[in-house]
């Protein structure tokens, strides 16, 4: 694989990566002239990091390894008109993020735009929009709000990036979920013991997880002659999953081409606690319950998929 022919491109909405949220509250109470005329008087103010910014920002300057390439991208998919957009790229211009690409629908549904600039993820701030992205199968995520959550950080000598996944009803469809809602946790992992050499179903953010698998074996080349060699992209896999129901698990992540994994088998201890010390960039999960405790130290995103939404 070459960099050069394999980009991994990220969506975002401006809402996602900046917080707009007293803007939109402008503009759900008095209107969209209320709202282009705001932003039209704060062009030169740039806007607040929001919860996506962290992942992003580490996304974006994972470039640093490949400069002549850079293979990874991010558009912007928004809601805004052209006009009220010059406030978004000149926020992006003020912390160097190099977004470029985007498309804005002043008003119109935006996500059926994934396919025109092949995104592997749509991050948004609307869930509404994302429920109905994921229900048509495009990879979308809901941004979970968060007050407490700093999304500025601190330069680093290295670009790492680290990313931390639930599994069932986010890499992989949620069948093994529907068994353990059907039979109890006695029959799924009966159910998982009996399979365990039969990769699952893809789920939804399955070509994200295989694109970075694949960028992770490409980064990984670095350290064949570098003994001071750190990785840039960390993949964590956080599951309430416990033994023996790893074993299919890993035949699916292998399927996949995953190697470098992080796997945390938490059965029934929490995720929060873990993710706390982990301290990823940004978390996957497909139940919001999982997510409630940890958004308010950690970037979550909800996947509105399967049997549990």
């Amino acid at each position: 694989m070459s960099a050069s022919n394999n980009k991994l491109v990220i969506a975002v909405s401006s809402r996602a990566l900046f917080n707009l949220e007293e803007e939109h509250a402008l503009f759900e109470s008095q209107g969209i002239n209320a709202y282009r005329q705001y932003q039209l008087e704060h062009l030169a103010t740039p806007l607040t990091p929001g919860v996506a910014f962290p992942f992003i920002h580490r996304f974006l300057q994972l470039n640093k390894l490949f400069p002549s390439e850079e293979p990874f991208q991010v558009v912007v998919l928004s809601k805004n008109s052209p006009e009220t957009s010059q406030r978004f790229f000149n926020s992006c211009r003020f912390y160097n993020l190099p977004i470029k690409s985007g498309a804005f629908t002043s008003g119109q549904t935006t996500f059926p735009y994934l396919e025109s600039f092949d995104a592997s993820l749509f991050l948004s701030a609307d869930k509404a929009s994302v429920q109905q992205a994921i229900s048509q199968g495009f990879p979308a995520g809901w941004v979970v709000p968060s007050s407490t959550v700093s999304p500025v950080e601190e330069e680093t000598s290295t670009p790492e990036l680290r990313i931390a996944f639930d599994f069932d009803g986010v890499i992989i469809d949620d069948e093994a979920e529907r068994q353990y809602q059907k039979d109890g946790l006695t029959g799924f992992t009966a159910y998982e013991l009996e399979h365990k050499t039969k990769p699952h179903t893809p789920g939804p953010l399955h070509k994200l997880f295989t694109k970075l698998a694949k960028f992770q074996d490409l980064d990984a080349q670095r350290g064949n002659s570098n003994p001071y060699y750190h990785p840039a992209i960390r993949i964590s896999i956080v599951t309430a999953r416990g033994a023996p129901s790893e074993q299919r698990l890993i035949t699916t992540l292998q399927s996949l081409g995953m190697h470098a994994a992080e796997l945390f088998l938490l059965d029934g201890h929490s995720k929060a606690s873990v993710l706390n010390v982990l301290k990823p960039h940004i978390f996957f999960d497909d139940q919001l319950r999982h997510l409630e405790d940890a958004s308010h130290s950690i970037p979550c995103v909800l996947i509105p998929f399967g049997v549990t939404n």
